[in-house]
């Protein structure tokens, strides 16, 4: 006993000292999951007020209400009071509903279901949400924009590409508790025979209309068997560059848009991405370091890219937008900044920028965006002044989006 006493009082190493703290912080993050979010450990989203409802799908108030009486479409949950609530899900088939009333494919039809018509030639549009300096926003950024998507009735795809998996759990993944293995992008794109087709790695989220190919450190498995694939020129035929475009192309008849969360440095993933992509979002923070950062990330991507399209890679972007962060706007420096951005890029720069909000911290906390947050639990102007920032900077992207289509908007 006091041998084994002993062996306990001895210093970890520095592997056992991290092993442990992961699994410890591991443990809590689950049980925290469990408590916010019984009693099946998983998220949900929260159901839609009869004006909510409303404004996403485009029409009035008192239109649903005439909907609901005459008991056309999906019926809403009556609660207390006579108020009406409807699920994202709910939503979605009253938006096939009133898509339905009117001649297929229309300009009518379409301001309700908003799916993308290939046969127009309305390409699958994916967008790569991109920058490697860390804390630029770059996750939560893609989240909102996927769930903005989903919320305005696109099939949407949401993609994470960071071995570090923040994009997975803000939709409602832990990757050391609910991924195995091979089921991460790794399990579509790598050389071996354990490869598995890209529809195997998709997952539903509590988001209707929103799937998920989760990342985990799985992820990082490629930025080490490329460069051996490479000095051995075995493999099946698919260069690493176009793996990730090979993937998302097997699954495209799915979805109207992919939203790629790409690793916080440049490497074989992040190329892969940048060729997959048909639009990019580089995210910045209006800091001069990190600018000076983005300036090394632009020369880098830039020479990687040529390198690339010499190779046989295809580059073609419908929008390569800049797209300012954790934006304070009575912060003199950082208007300076923004400024200066505006005058190298001009357009180039999205017209709004995200503004830095404790509300989307707060919603942070718990694993949530602000989308799957009622306003009742903020204070009405905080809340409020981070939804029309936000809705600015994702229906500006909307609108990229559907000008690539050749929409009109």
């Amino acid at each position: 006993m006091k041998a084994e006493a002993k062996r306990d009082r001895r210093p970890r190493t520095a592997d056992e000292q991290i092993a442990e703290d992961a699994k410890l912080l591991s443990s809590q993050l689950s049980a925290m999951r469990t408590r916010l979010f019984p009693p099946t450990a998983s998220k949900s989203l929260r159901s839609f007020t009869s004006g909510e409802a409303a404004k996403l799908i485009g029409v009035s108030d008192g239109y649903l209400r005439q909907l609901s009486i005459s008991g056309e479409g999906p019926q809403p949950e009556i609660g207390a009071g006579g108020r009406r609530s409807y699920t994202l899900a709910d939503i979605a088939a009253l938006r096939q509903h009133l898509a339905g009333q009117h001649e297929p494919g229309s300009a009518k039809a379409r301001t309700y279901l908003k799916w993308r018509d290939e046969a127009a030639g309305e390409h699958l549009q994916v967008i790569a949400v991109t920058n490697f300096k860390g804390g630029s926003g770059k996750t939560t950024t893609a989240a909102h924009l996927a769930q903005h998507l989903a919320l305005k009735g696109y099939r949407t795809l949401a993609l994470d590409l960071d071995p570090q998996a923040s994009f997975s759990a803000l939709l409602g993944y832990q990757p050391e508790l609910d991924l195995t293995g091979n089921d991460t992008l790794y399990g579509a794109i790598r050389y071996d025979e354990n490869r598995v087709p890209m529809s195997a790695v998709i997952r539903p989220t509590y988001f209707h209309g929103l799937d998920l190919v989760p990342g985990n450190l799985e992820l990082q498995e490629f930025e080490h068997t490329t460069p051996r694939q490479l000095a051995e020129g075995a493999g099946d035929g698919t260069p690493f560059f176009a793996r990730v475009q090979e993937a998302i192309a097997s699954v495209a008849e799915n979805y109207d848009v992919v939203v790629l969360d790409c690793p916080p440095q440049l490497g074989f993933l992040t190329l892969g991405a940048l060729c997959a992509a048909t639009s990019v979002v580089v995210t910045v923070h209006p800091q001069m370091l990190d600018v000076a950062s983005m300036s090394q990330f632009l020369f880098m991507t830039s020479d990687l890219l040529s390198v690339v399209r010499e190779a046989g890679g295809t580059l073609n972007f419908d929008f390569l937008r800049y797209l300012v962060t954790r934006y304070e706007p009575h912060d003199g420096p950082q208007a300076q900044i923004a400024g200066f951005l505006r005058a190298q890029f001009g357009d180039r720069v999205l017209t709004h920028p995200m503004v830095k909000s404790t509300a989307i911290s707060d919603a942070g906390l718990t694993k949530q965006t602000l989308y799957e947050v009622a306003r009742e639990n903020f204070s009405r102007l905080t809340y409020d002044r981070a939804m029309e920032a936000l809705t600015a900077v994702n229906g500006e992207i909307e609108a990229l989006v559907i000008e690539a289509w050749g929409r009109s908007a």
